[in-house]
Parts: structure tokens; sequence; C-alpha cells
């Protein structure tokens, strides 16, 4: 959930990732993105989301994440892996599965309001990722020194 770290701690996220990764250690980062473009204004604005959803939560940009990572920390981008297309299919199965189950919903006790938020909420980011606009990105970050993979 790095989205949910907020743009004012990224620094503070990787550094404290690098002095707890072993030298030549790596990370995998599974992180909802934003388009470069979008991010500046999305970082400043709230919207439904930051709202409602994730509040002081951040969408980073790629390079809004590289750049955090290689300002506080000695971690370098080695992959990067965009899976947003398939994330817009799996909302549209979360959908499906949420409006079958609506009578358990009720049964757990969610209101009426909470169903129309959340119905919103999974086409809101549906169609998010379906336009491209946020995406879904896997980084592997690694640091510097010697890998326990390389021993041979």
């Amino acid at each position: 959930m790095f989205e949910a770290v907020g743009y004012e701690h990224y620094p503070r996220y990787f550094a404290i990732c690098d002095r707890l990764l072993a030298p030549g250690g790596a990370m995998l980062l599974q992180t909802i993105n934003i388009a470069e473009a979008e991010f500046e204004q999305a970082r400043r604005d709230v919207d439904f989301i930051q709202r409602y959803i994730f509040p002081g939560g951040c969408l980073p940009s790629v390079s809004a994440l590289a750049r955090a990572a290689g300002e506080a920390s000695a971690l370098k981008l080695r992959h990067l892996e965009d899976m947003g297309l398939h994330y817009a299919a799996t909302l549209r199965r979360w959908r499906a599965n949420f409006e079958e189950r609506l009578d358990e919903v009720r049964a757990l006790g969610f209101s009426e309001s909470f169903i129309r938020m959340w119905r919103f909420y999974l086409c809101y980011c549906e169609g998010g990722f379906d336009e491209q606009r946020i995406g879904t990105v896997q980084v592997l970050l690694t640091k510097p020194g010697r890998s326990p993979l390389s021993a041979g």
C-alpha cells in the first residue's frame, strides 16, 4: 500500500527500506501509480479517493517513486512491470462479486450509503485503469553490495 504512504513520507520510507536491507538486498514494491502528467496536480488536490478511501494518500508517478528512492537511499530501480490493464479486469470481477453478494453485505450491517460509495469507488478505479490515468506497477529495487544470488 505504498500509495497510502503520502508524498511527504516517501523519503523516510525509502531510507528505512535501505537501512533494513542487507548489502546486495532486493525489494519488490507493488503500488498503484498515476500517469506522469497527472502527478503534480493529484499531489496537490484532494479527490474522491483521498477524501473517502485513503485520506492522506498519494499515488506516485513512476518518476516520483524513483526520484524519492534515489535521493533518500542507495536503492536503484532495476525492473518495472506494469499490470494496470490487468487491474481494471480485476476491479470488474470484484464489482461483479460484490453485486452478487449484496445480501451478505447488507447482513453484515453495511448501509445503502456505503454500498453506493463502494460501487462508485470500484467503478471510479476501473475507469482510471481502463483509461490508463492510473496503473499498477511492480518495481524491483536493489541495494548495492554483494548479492547472495551472485555467490558461487
